[in-house]
């Protein structure tokens, strides 16, 4: 009992001939099954053409990379190739309001995730600098920071509120401290 299908030789190779017209005719006659078996899924269609080259352009240089650092533009106008200034040490911290209904309770739907959290805070050491020295620039996602000695360009993790934040300098500890107020786009949902 025959199947309508690819199971045998001589319809794995009408089915060749149908895709690929420009076959040369020899193969349909065989009869011999084994020599018939050579034959796979590779065979069926037009044979393959040759890889067309990629512009160097976009040509990845790590494998692992999924962009090149050429693709970002965001806040490229911040980098200064010829500025050496080294990138002073900092940490992002997110806060969020708890009191006891949220601990005990959980009246308020709070959860320790980013999402129910209100505020960022970036601490960023520098060394042997004054209050003065610093120059501060806070977008929605992007913090600028320039004194004499250092310089960060730093890509917030969340959009801020740009202008409700604010910054306070521990010159004993040569630390700033930035405090942003995140934008949330689901507000109505984390109510505080």
């Amino acid at each position: 009992m025959e199947c309508f299908g690819v199971s045998s030789a001589h319809n794995l190779q009408a089915l060749s001939a149908l895709l690929s017209p420009q076959q040369d005719d020899d193969d349909e006659d065989c009869t011999n099954v084994a020599a018939c078996a050579q034959l796979g899924p590779g065979h069926i269609g037009p044979p393959p053409t040759k890889d067309i080259e990629v512009s160097s352009a976009y040509v990845k240089k790590n494998s692992k990379d999924i962009w090149s650092e050429e693709e970002v533009a965001e806040a490229s106008q911040y980098d200064d190739l010829a500025d050496l200034r080294p990138r002073p040490e900092y940490e992002i911290i997110l806060k969020q309001s708890v009191g006891t209904e949220d601990l005990f309770l959980g009246l308020n739907r709070k959860d320790p995730s980013s999402m129910c959290c209100e505020a960022m805070l970036v601490k960023i050491k520098l060394p042997e600098t004054k209050a003065t020295d610093v120059v501060l620039d806070v977008k929605e996602k992007f913090l600028d920071l320039r004194t004499p000695k250092y310089k960060l360009g730093l890509h917030l993790p969340h959009p801020t509120h740009s202008h409700g934040g604010k910054a306070q300098f521990f010159s004993e500890r040569g630390e700033l401290e930035v405090t942003l107020l995140m934008k949330r786009p689901l507000d109505f949902i984390n109510m505080h």
